[in-house]
């Protein structure tokens, strides 16, 4: 890298528009959305979608919600053109679906598709050709003038051709590709020429898509440049002012929302983001953060998990684990602090708490998009007591009292962080387990039987201590009482009981009962224990031995 870099390069020259309006204007209402997954995106694959891949991709874009799809570059390829007409000849398009296809200023590729197109119901004929300055001088060494003929011959091959769409309901779409590196005068001067040729009104409107092909500026200069051509352009009602994000320098997603607050209507981009070097918009995202402000995106996200499982298995593209919303991660947290606010923030919303949603760290309902809330909380050396208890309580219904996730909590965190990486509820009980239900030393019950008379309870408790069989017998107001009792009795070291707890862990005839018994000792000792049983008083005794056992 240069320590100067500004021998190199140089910034992009702003927009002048000192009365820009777009800061002040707020988003109420979702955009017309067009998918590009399966021409932009496709492209993009290092090993391009078949027929097959791109059906089950496109029915899963329909059930989404998307009315207009572009569906690919029909003259491309025999694979291309294969898969439009059997979209179209088996029915596979609903009728409300636009097909949006994409063509360049090329009249034997126009010819091509405009064959793929015969007998669909709603089309959109895709034109296209560059503008920029380093496109003009590199690529085509043409100037403006020769780049304006290009799109009016490209405009005026459509038209001719239109009527022999008979029947189908036909879109005309122009898009000055590297919108956001042209001259705004420019871009303006070749879209009106097109327009000229086109003759959109009011009533038949035309798309009129301004890309931001490759992120040359901040995302406010992009949303400069859309209202200054709102603005600027002829004939605004008849256009349907268009956004296409790419993510360049990352900024896709903030592009595409100042763009809208600049005045567009419509805006093209794939899911989760696929695309050519960092992708396109993910309209996923656009569409939830619409989504989390109280705005209808007009589009069905409910089982994003499945959206995402098809998108994987036709793309080959993996979505990253900290993508927005649909990554592994997203409904994640790790640290302590965090997993008790998001523990606490759930727990209020359940009981009715909130009318609006306000859970610290979740900007939204994991279960409104398909998620669970066992997936929002997961453990690793980072995380503290509150995030240990929640999966213990969402696995395996098991509601450790306070004081004793402070005990388990540090237990647990020494031991994941000994393991070095993430543990699983599975992992956890098994830790809980080891420390609490399955200390058998010194310790050990062989057997327990209550008599109760006059409000009294006796008790009879076989044990074994460091393996040798000890009896003792006690009484008291109730089991635990008598157990006590028996001990003191046995002149053994005298405890209490401090808390207790206990429920119910499955249900059915053989329903299992755990108990949470925290003993406390003569010089102030405080230990729990856990007991599990399908006698409920038998785990008690259980939970008082762990806490007898785990205080030696």
């Amino acid at each position: 890298m240069h320590k100067n870099p500004s021998i190199k390069y140089r910034p992009f020259p702003p927009v002048h528009l000192p009365d820009r309006q777009w800061p002040d204007r707020v988003l109420d209402h979702a955009p017309i959305w067009c998918s590009v997954d399966l021409r932009d995106g496709n492209q993009a694959l290092a090993v391009p979608m078949n027929v097959s891949q791109k059906l089950e991709l496109f029915q899963t874009l329909v059930k989404c919600g998307f009315k207009e799809i572009e569906v690919g570059f029909p003259s491309a390829s025999n694979t291309e053109f294969t898969f439009n007409r059997r979209l179209i000849e088996e029915g596979r398009a609903p009728d409300d679906v636009w097909l949006q296809v994409l063509v360049q200023a090329r009249e034997d590729l126009i010819e091509r598709t405009f064959e793929s197109l015969a007998g669909a119901k709603k089309a959109v004929v895709h034109l296209y050709n560059s503008t920029s300055p380093a496109q003009r001088r590199v690529v085509f060494g043409m100037s403006k003038e020769e780049i304006i003929q290009v799109a009016v011959r490209g405009a005026g091959w459509i038209r001719e051709r239109l009527p022999r769409l008979k029947g189908t309901q036909v879109m005309l779409q122009y898009s000055p590709e590297s919108f956001s590196a042209t001259e705004v005068e420019f871009a303006r001067e070749i879209s009106e020429a097109v327009m000229d040729v086109w003759q959109p009104t009011p009533e038949n409107k035309m798309i009129l898509n301004l890309p931001d092909t490759v992120e040359v500026a901040m995302p406010n200069v992009y949303a400069d440049q859309i209202e200054w051509m709102c603005r600027n352009l002829k004939n605004r009602d008849s256009l349907i002012i268009s956004l296409h994000a790419h993510n360049d320098r990352y900024t896709g997603v903030a592009a595409t929302e100042l763009g809208l607050l600049a005045g567009a209507d419509r805006v093209e981009g794939t899911l989760f983001g696929n695309g050519e070097r960092t992708g396109n918009l993910d309209i996923v995202t656009v569409a939830l953060n619409l989504y989390m402000q109280g705005i209808d995106p007009r589009l069905d996200f409910s089982d994003l998990n499945a959206i995402r499982e098809v998108y994987e298995r036709c793309t080959g593209m993996a979505v990253p684990a900290r993508q927005p919303y649909g990554g592994e991660l997203v409904f994640t947290a790790f640290s302590g602090s965090h997993q008790d606010a998001i523990k606490k923030g759930l727990a209020e919303w359940e009981r009715g708490g909130r009318q609006y949603w306000d859970v610290p760290y979740l900007s939204i309902d994991p279960k409104d998009i398909g998620r669970e809330y066992r997936e929002v909380i997961r453990v690793n050396s980072q995380s503290g007591k509150g995030g240990v208890a929640y999966l213990l309580q969402s696995e395996f219904g098991m509601e450790l009292p306070k004081d004793m996730q402070r005990e388990f909590g540090p237990i647990a965190n020494d031991e994941v962080d000994r393991i070095g990486r993430e543990v699983s509820g599975a992992e956890l009980k098994g830790m809980f387990w080891r420390e609490y239900v399955e200390r058998a030393s010194p310790w050990q019950l062989q057997g327990f039987e209550t008599e109760s008379r006059d409000g009294s309870v006796r008790c009879q408790a076989r044990l074994l201590r460091d393996g040798q069989p000890v009896a003792i017998s006690g009484q008291g107001n109730g089991p635990l009482a008598a157990l006590v009792h028996a001990f003191t009795q046995a002149s053994l070291p005298r405890f209490e009981i401090a808390n207790y707890s206990e429920h119910a862990m499955s249900a059915g005839e053989e329903a299992t009962a755990i108990a949470y018994i925290q003993v406390k000792h003569l010089d102030g000792r405080t230990r729990w224990g856990a007991g599990v049983d399908t006698n409920i008083e038998l785990a008690s005794v259980k939970a008082v031995l762990s806490a007898l056992n785990r205080s030696n």
